[in-house]
C-alpha cells in the first residue's frame, strides 16, 4: 500500500476514534493500535484505484455510523475543504491547485495539521514527555512511566524506533537534549539522573538526588551543557555538573512542594522553576553554578509545564500550564524574571501532567500560536494574540485518552503528541 494512502486511512480512523466507544478509552486505544498494525501488514498493496475507493467508502460509512462529518473532527473551519478532499484524492490529482504565500495565509491555515504521519506504540505505560531534537526533525525522544526512553527516527521510511534506553527502575519524568543532540539527560522517580551518549547508546553518568527524593524535571543549561538543572519531589532545585558528577556549592535552593517544571532562557543565566503549589520562582545562576532567587509569582494550580519564548510583541514570555484548568501567558518584564499576566485560557487540565509549548516559528506569521495537550484527549492550537473569546484555531482529535506531551519539530512541519495510554502520534502539516 502506498505510504501516503496508508497515512490517509489511518488519519481517517484516528479522527473518528474520538467518537468510538466513548465510555471505554481502553477499547479505543486497542482499536487504533490494531488498525496501525493491520495497515503495516498490508503496506505492500499497490492498487491505488482500489485504495481510493476504499477510503471514500470507509469515510462515508464512518460518517453515517457516528452521525458526524469527516471534515469537522480534526481541522479548523478554514482548512476543512482541504482535509476532506485528502480522504479521496492524491495531491497529484489536483494539477490546478493554487498555493498562497505564507504571508497571505490565515493563522488557522498556517496551523492546519490535518494528517497523521505515524503512530508509535512501543511504550506500555503513559508517555509524559516527547521532545524533538534541536534543529533536527528526524529525531524524537519519548519518556515513559514504564522506565524507558525511546529514540525514534520520524523521517525514515517507514518511521521507526531507533533504540530504547533502559536504566531507570521507575517512571522517567523528565528529558532534555544537549545543544548538539549528542547527549540526552533523563531523570526519574527512582531519584536517578542519567546522561546518555546517543551515538554509542550508553549511559555516560548516573547521579543520585541529594535528598534521595524522586526527580520530577530536568534541563540542560543552554549555554553550558556541562550543567544540568533538576527539581525533586521534596521541593529542591539543584544544579549538577555532569562532567564531575558533583553538585556545586551554593547550587541548591528550596522552592517547596514538588518541583514539577523548569524553563531556561537562551543564555542560561536565568531560569524559572515551578511546583505543585502553583508557585513560580525565577533564579539567576553564576558561572560556578551558585543559585540566587529573584522573583516569585503564584497561579491557581500545580504548574506541570513551563515554556520560555524570546519573541512576543518584542517581549520575552513564559507559557504556564496549571491544573486549575488554565493556560497562562506571562510577559517577562525585567532582568529579574518578573512575570506580568497577559492572558489566561481555559483548558481541560485538572489532574495529569499536561504540557504546552510555543510554536517555534512566529516572525512571519499572522498571530502567535501555542499548543497544549488536554485531558479531553485533544490537542489544541491557541492564538494568543487573537480574540480572547475564540482563541482555538485548530483542534486535533486522534488520541483515546488524556494528551500529556506536545512537541514541534524546529521547522513546524511535524508535531508530536503523547497520551496516558502510551501512544505517540506524529501529525504532519497540511
Amino acid at each position: 500500500m502506498a505510504a501516503a494512502f496508508q497515512q490517509q486511512i489511518f488519519a481517517l480512523d484516528a479522527r473518528f476514534n474520538a467518537y468510538r466507544a466513548p465510555g471505554n478509552p481502553n477499547f479505543k486505544t486497542l482499536y487504533i493500535r490494531r488498525r496501525s498494525q493491520l495497515l503495516r501488514e498490508n503496506a505492500k498493496f499497490k492498487d491505488i484505484e482500489t485504495i481510493k475507493k476504499y477510503i471514500n467508502i470507509r469515510s462515508q460509512l464512518l460518517q453515517r455510523r457516528y452521525g458526524v462529518q469527516d471534515n469537522i473532527s480534526i481541522s479548523s473551519a478554514s482548512s476543512r475543504a482541504r482535509s476532506s478532499s485528502k480522504a479521496s484524492l492524491a495531491v497529484e490529482d489536483i494539477p490546478n491547485r493554487t498555493f498562497k504565500k505564507k504571508d497571505d495565509l490565515s493563522i488557522s491555515e498556517n496551523y492546519a495539521f490535518s494528517g497523521v504521519h505515524h503512530i508509535f506504540d512501543q511504550h506500555t505505560e503513559e508517555v509524559s514527555v516527547v521532545k524533538f531534537a534541536n534543529n533536527d526533525r528526524s529525531k524524537l525522544c519519548c519518556a515513559s512511566s514504564d522506565g524507558t526512553v525511546s529514540i525514534c527516527d520520524v523521517t525514515a521510511s517507514p518511521p521507526k524506533v531507533s533504540f530504547i534506553l533502559e536504566g531507570h527502575t521507575k517512571a522517567v519524568t523528565g528529558v532534555d537534549w544537549s545543544a548538539s543532540n549528542e547527549q540526552l539527560v533523563t531523570c526519574g522517580a527512582d531519584a536517578a539522573l542519567c546522561v546518555w551518549e546517543l551515538a554509542r547508546r550508553r549511559r555516560l553518568r548516573e547521579a543520585r538526588d541529594q535528598l534521595a527524593a524522586p526527580l520530577l524535571c530536568c534541563a540542560f543549561l543552554p549555554a553550558n551543557n556541562n550543567m544540568v538543572i533538576v527539581g525533586n519531589a521534596r521541593g529542591m532545585v539543584a544544579v549538577l555538573n555532569v562532567s564531575t558528577g558533583i553538585y556545586p556549592r551554593g547550587g541548591s535552593s528550596i522552592l517547596g512542594g514538588k518541583v514539577l517544571s523548569i524553563a531556561c532562557e537562551s543564555s542560561g543565566r536565568m531560569f524559572w522553576a515551578a511546583n505543585d503549589k502553583g508557585v513560580i520562582v525565577s533564579y539567576r545562576m553564576s558561572g560556578a553554578g551558585a543559585l540566587s532567587k529573584l522573583r516569585r509569582c503564584c497561579v491557581g494550580g500545580a504548574v506541570t509545564s513551563l515554556s520560555w519564548s524570546p519573541w512576543l510583541a518584542r517581549h520575552p514570555a513564559l507559557l504556564v500550564s496549571a491544573t486549575d484548568n488554565s493556560l497562562y501567558l506571562f510577559r517577562i518584564t525585567d532582568r529579574e524574571g518578573s512575570l506580568s499576566l497577559k492572558k489566561r485560557f481555559e483548558t481541560a487540565h485538572s489532574r495529569y501532567s499536561v504540557k504546552s509549548t510555543f510554536c517555534p516559528i512566529m516572525s512571519f506569521r499572522r498571530g502567535v500560536c501555542v499548543v497544549s495537550g488536554g485531558e479531553d484527549a485533544c490537542v489544541y492550537f491557541l492564538d494568543i494574540e487573537g480574540h480572547a473569546d475564540q482563541p482555538v484555531v485548530n483542534k486535533l482529535q486522534g488520541h483515546a485518552s488524556a494528551v500529556l506531551g506536545v512537541s514541534f519539530s524546529y521547522d513546524e512541519s511535524l508535531l508530536a503528541s503523547s497520551d496516558v495510554s502510551g501512544l505517540v502520534i506524529i501529525w504532519r502539516r497540511s
